[in-house]
C-alpha cells in the first residue's frame, strides 16, 4: 500500500478566470457534504501561494504574472521532490494547470535518470509559449515548459526580455533540460486548440485519443495502447483537468469549459487503467472552480467522485 499524501496547491494566478483557488475547498466540501471522511485519512501539506499578485499591474502581457507562477511551480517542484524522496506518493490537487510544470519538475529532480511518461487528460494542448498564447496565460504553457518547446515557428508575439528570462527560467525548474519527451506524452480528451499548437502536436506526433474515438475503438483498447506507447518509461505522471469532461453534462464549473468531453466514469477508468501498471508516482487533479458552477457544487462534487475511486486503486 502507498503511503499517500495530498498536495494542497491553492494557486489560480496561471489562469484568465480567478477562482480555482478555491477548487480544493469545494472538493473538501463535497466529501463533507457525503460523509465521507477522505481528507482525513492522509497527511496533507499546503503550498504558500503567490495568489495576491493578481491585484499586481500585469508588466508581461504574454506571460501573465510569469514571474509568480515561476515561484509557485518552484514551490510545488520542492514538494513533489521532496515527498517523493521521503517514499511518499504526492496526490496534488491544484488550483490551475500552470501547476503542472512544478509537479513534472519536481518528479524529475527526484528521478532524474528515469524516463517519464506522461498522461494529460484535458480538453485543451496547453503546448502554448509565451511567443504563441493569444491569451498569455500560463495554465495553458505547462507542456511547452516541460518539454521546452518554444515553438518559434508559430510565433505571433514579441515578448519583453523580463519575460523571456522568466520563461528560460520556468523550463529550468528541477532540472535544467526538458523533462518529457514528446513521444512520452499522450493525451485524452483534447478538442480545443488553437492553430500553433495543433501545428505542434503534428511537429510533435503527439499522440491524442479523443473522445469520439475513445467511445468508437473502446475505452480499455486505446488505455492498453497508450500503456503499451510508454512501455519505455520508467514511471508516469498523470494530470487530470477536469475541463476534460462535458461541460454540458457535468458542469461549467472550470475555467475554460468545453463540450462533448468524458463522463466521470470514463475518467475513472482511465486513469485506473494507468494506476493498474503501479507506474504511476504521482497524480494531479486541477481546474475546479466553484465560482463559475452553475449546479451548487457539481464540478467539485464530481471531481470528488473520481478522486475518491481512484484511490481505492491507488490504495490497493
Amino acid at each position: 500500500m502507498k503511503k499517500i499524501k495530498i498536495i494542497k496547491n491553492r494557486s489560480d494566478i496561471g489562469a484568465g478566470t480567478r477562482g480555482s483557488d478555491m477548487g480544493i475547498d469545494a472538493i473538501e466540501i463535497a466529501a463533507i457534504n457525503v460523509n465521507n471522511n477522505y481528507f482525513a485519512q492522509f497527511d496533507f501539506e499546503d503550498i504558500e501561494t503567490e495568489n495576491e499578485s493578481i491585484y499586481n499591474k500585469a508588466k508581461n502581457s504574454f506571460g501573465k504574472r510569469i514571474e509568480h507562477v515561476f515561484q509557485q511551480c518552484t514551490r510545488v517542484s520542492n514538494a513533489v521532490q521532496r515527498n517523493l524522496n521521503d517514499g511518499v506518493f504526492p496526490l496534488v490537487i491544484s488550483g490551475d494547470h500552470s501547476s503542472a510544470l512544478g509537479t513534472i519538475s519536481g518528479i524529475k529532480a527526484a528521478y532524474s535518470n528515469k524516463k517519464l511518461g506522461v498522461i494529460w487528460i484535458d480538453a485543451h494542448a496547453d503546448l502554448h509559449s509565451p511567443y504563441t498564447s493569444p491569451s498569455g496565460n500560463i495554465h495553458g504553457m505547462p507542456l511547452a515548459a516541460a518539454m521546452a518547446e518554444d515553438n518559434i515557428d508559430c510565433k505571433i508575439n514579441t515578448i519583453a526580455d523580463e519575460t523571456e528570462k522568466f520563461w528560460n527560467e520556468l523550463k529550468s525548474i528541477g532540472t535544467p533540460e526538458a523533462k518529457v519527451a514528446p513521444e512520452d506524452i499522450v493525451y485524452f480528451g483534447v478538442r480545443d486548440t488553437e492553430e500553433a499548437e495543433v501545428k505542434q502536436m503534428e511537429k510533435l506526433n503527439i499522440r491524442n485519443y479523443k473522445v469520439a474515438e475513445i467511445r468508437y475503438r473502446g475505452l480499455d483498447k486505446c488505455v492498453n495502447e497508450a500503456i503499451n506507447k510508454l512501455a519505455n518509461c520508467d514511471m508516469i505522471y498523470v494530470s487530470f483537468d477536469v475541463d476534460s469532461m462535458d461541460c454540458d453534462l457535468i458542469s461549467y464549473g472550470t475555467g475554460t469549459p468545453v463540450s462533448k468531453g468524458f463522463d466521470q466514469y470514463e475518467c475513472i477508468k482511465i486513469i485506473n487503467g494507468f494506476l493498474n501498471t503501479n507506474k504511476v508516482v504521482c497524480l494531479e487533479f486541477v481546474e475546479v472552480n466553484p465560482l463559475l458552477d452553475l449546479k451548487g457544487n457539481k464540478m467539485a462534487e464530481t471531481a470528488f467522485q473520481i478522486l475518491d475511486e481512484v484511490t481505492k486503486t491507488l490504495k490497493d
